[in-house]
Parts: structure tokens; C-alpha cells; sequence
């Protein structure tokens, strides 16, 4: 049981891969099968149809019927998904049909798995009520960050490859689905379903979570998605495989800032997400002498404060989401949670139409001055919040685990 997280928490690092793998990808489908930039742009808009129903469906769905089955579920959307994408490379519409399939198991799998595996790390005698969140955040974020790089060098330098840069998403799900399918069920039967509204009707939650669950994807995706095409102009030939450094680096420090999360959160809970929004306000404001001066360097160094602003917020969302959540709404609330954290996603669409009445830095700029603002929100209601006592919280939820893995129906 101690190691039955990491089970589950594989099949988050495959969805992240699975999500994720097209982004480095963005240039070389203009270059390869002469894609617009507005057509490659409408498929990020394609991926946000099918993510919003694997959210909103997917985590009900795992409330009452059970973790595994949909996260199970979801990988294997994944699957055909990345499938349809390596179609993609001979008729163009599968490339809508892998998109649409993406975001459709990447929402369902990010609905259940955060879930699952802090309920099984909880299981596993963790007592820190975040360990399960951060160890969610950190699988995701490394299949994040390692597949837009994989997938970038996969299509400089191999053969076919708009087909070939797929092969891994395939061979990670495999071997995914293969560990996950001995993990245990955290969800009985027997545990009844309360009403739909508690865990949305907690103050902390519109507070403390809904302000900064835009600007957990927003950093990255204007990271990976934005920066670069505007500051490698000097990098001919070498366009996809800055991208998928880009890709590495913004995720990828993401996870790096995980022990840090943790130490600021022993402090005071609300001390990640402060410092989160302060290091994406870092980040987007260096962006702007990177654009001007069109520096890559510069901007990589954006990427890492953009990207480590990233992994405080999403391990502060996920912990304060465990914190507020029933044990019977945590799918349903962590789902809430992941379709707002998603809007950050429209950032590099949003960007592209700001073009037209402002130029990329004052756009930069502004986004900074937002970042700075949503702090201060944050940070005066943090304040004046008015917790129930963390130890309470966990010997409830430490009492409610025990209570559903005694129960002889539960796998």
C-alpha cells in the first residue's frame, strides 16, 4: 500500500505527456505539412472542448463509481488520441480528432488521478495533509516538461516525424496502464455521496483557490507556447528544438520547486501561492527585455521563473483543494479546480488576438501587473481567512481513510 501511489501516479505523467507532446510540435507542423499558424492555433481551441467535459464529468464520475476505472479510462483515451494524431500526418482533420480525444482523457485522468493518489498516499500512512498533492503535481509536471522535449528532437532529426514523435506517449501509456492495473480502489461503494455544492460553497475555495487557478497553465503555456516565437528569429534551423528546451525548462522547474513548496508551506499555507504569483510576475516581466532585444537566452531565464511559479501554484491548488474537499467531493472539487487551471491554456490564443491592439512586451507587462494584483487579492484574504485548525482536518480525513480501507469492499 506504502508504494501503490506511484502506480497511480504514472498515469498522471502519461496524461501530462499525452497533453502536452503537440506543443513543441507547434512550428514543425507549419513546416512539415504547411499549417497555418491560426489552424495550429485552433487546435489548442479544440483541446479545450474535449478537456472541459473530461474535467466536469470525469471527477462526478469518480466520485461515485470509483478512481480507477476512469482514470484507466482516460490513459486509454490517451491512447487513441495519440493514435489519431500520428494520422494526422497523412489526413489533417485526425489531427482535430487526436486533439479533441487528448483533452477529453487528459481532463478526466487530471480529475481522478490527483485524487487517487493522494487518497493512496494517505493510505500509505502519510500524515501531511499535502504530501499527496505535491507528489500529484510532480509526476504531472515531469511528463509535462519531458515531453515537449522528447517530441521536439524526435521531429529535428528522425525520420517521419510527425509520426515518429508520438512512439513514446505510446510506449509511457503501455507500461502505465500495465503498473496501474494491481493499484488498489480508494473509493467504496458504500460511501455515500454528499451534496453537490459543499466543497463549492466554502468561502476558501472563491477566495484562496479560484484567483490563482488561471495562472497555474497560464505561466507555462506562454512559457512554451508564446515566448519563443518571439525571440527565435537568430535561431534558424534550431526553432523546434528551442521550443522543446522551452518546454523542458518551464514544466520542468516546476518540479524543482517542490521541496521549496513544502518548506513554505510549513510556514504558512498560503506563503506557495504568494510566491508563486510573485515568480510568474518575475517571469513575464523579464520576458519583456528578452522580446525587445530578441534574446533566447533571456527568455529561457523567463521560462524557469514562469515555470517555477507554476509549481507553487499547482501544489498550493491541489493542497488547498484536498484541505476544503469532503472526502466524497474531492474528485468532483479537484475537477472545479483543474477546468480553472486550464483557462490559463487560452493565454497563447489571448495573446495572439491582443497583437492587434498592442505589442507583445506592453502585453507582457500588463500580464505582470495582473500577476502582482491577483497577489495582493490573495494575501489580504489569506489574512483574514478563518481556517479550521489543520490538525482537525487531518484526524477527520486520517479517520475517514481508515474507515474506507477497513471497508471489505474495497478492492
Amino acid at each position: 500500500m506504502r508504494s501503490a501511489w506511484v502506480r497511480a501516479a504514472l498515469l498522471l505523467t502519461a496524461a501530462g505527456w499525452g497533453a502536452n507532446q503537440f506543443s513543441s510540435l507547434l512550428g514543425a507542423y507549419g513546416t512539415h505539412l504547411g499549417l497555418s499558424s491560426t489552424t495550429v492555433t485552433s487546435l489548442f481551441a479544440v483541446y479545450v472542448v474535449g478537456l472541459l467535459p473530461g474535467l466536469l464529468l470525469g471527477g462526478p464520475t469518480a466520485d461515485r463509481f470509483g478512481r480507477k476505472p476512469v482514470v484507466l479510462g482516460a490513459v486509454a483515451a490517451g491512447v487513441a488520441g495519440t493514435a489519431a494524431l500520428m494520422a494526422g500526418a497523412v489526413a489533417t482533420p485526425w489531427l482535430a480528432v487526436g486533439r479533441l480525444l487528448t483533452g477529453v482523457g487528459t481532463g478526466a485522468a487530471l480529475a481522478a488521478g490527483s485524487a487517487w493518489v493522494k487518497e493512496l498516499s494517505y493510505a500509505g500512512d502519510v500524515v501531511d495533509e499535502g504530501t499527496g498533492a505535491r507528489r500529484a503535481g510532480l509526476f504531472l509536471s515531469a511528463g509535462f516538461s519531458v515531453s515537449g522535449l522528447v517530441a521536439a528532437l524526435i521531429a529535428q532529426w528522425a525520420p517521419h516525424p510527425m509520426v515518429t514523435a508520438y512512439v513514446p506517449h505510446l510506449v509511457l501509456c503501455a507500461g502505465a496502464l500495465t503498473a496501474a492495473a494491481a493499484a488498489p480502489e480508494t473509493r467504496p461503494k458504500s460511501l455515500s455521496v454528499a451534496s453537490s455544492g459543499s466543497g463549492l460553497r466554502d468561502p476558501r475555495f472563491w477566495w484562496l483557490v479560484v484567483p490563482v487557478a488561471p495562472w497555474v497553465f497560464l505561466a507555462p503555456s506562454v512559457g512554451f507556447g508564446v515566448l519563443p516565437g518571439l525571440v527565435d528569429g537568430r535561431l534558424t534551423g534550431l526553432e523546434t528544438v528551442y521550443a522543446g528546451v522551452a518546454t523542458l525548462l518551464t514544466p520542468g522547474s516546476g518540479v524543482l520547486t517542490q521541496p521549496l513548496a513544502r518548506r513554505l508551506a510549513a510556514r504558512n499555507r498560503i506563503v506557495p501561492a504568494l510566491a508563486g504569483l510573485w515568480a510568474v510576475a518575475a517571469g513575464l516581466a523579464l520576458a519583456v527585455p528578452a522580446i525587445v532585444l530578441e534574446e533566447p537566452w533571456t527568455a529561457l531565464c523567463a521560462d524557469v521563473l514562469l515555470g517555477g511559479g507554476y509549481g507553487m501554484l499547482v501544489t498550493y491548488c491541489l493542497t488547498e483543494v484536498g484541505l476544503i474537499a469532503p472526502p466524497s467531493q474531492l474528485a468532483r472539487l479537484t475537477a472545479v479546480f483543474w477546468a480553472l487551471a486550464y483557462l490559463g491554456f487560452c493565454a497563447p490564443y489571448v495573446f495572439d488576438l491582443l497583437t492587434g491592439v498592442a505589442t507583445p512586451p506592453v502585453i507582457f507587462t500588463a500580464s505582470a501587473v495582473l500577476a502582482l494584483l491577483t497577489c495582493l487579492l490573495v494575501a489580504a484574504r489569506g489574512r483574514s481567512a478563518r481556517d479550521e485548525p489543520d490538525r482537525d482536518r487531518q484526524e477527520r480525513r486520517g479517520t475517514d481513510h481508515v474507515e474506507r480501507l477497513g471497508d471489505p469492499r474495497v478492492p
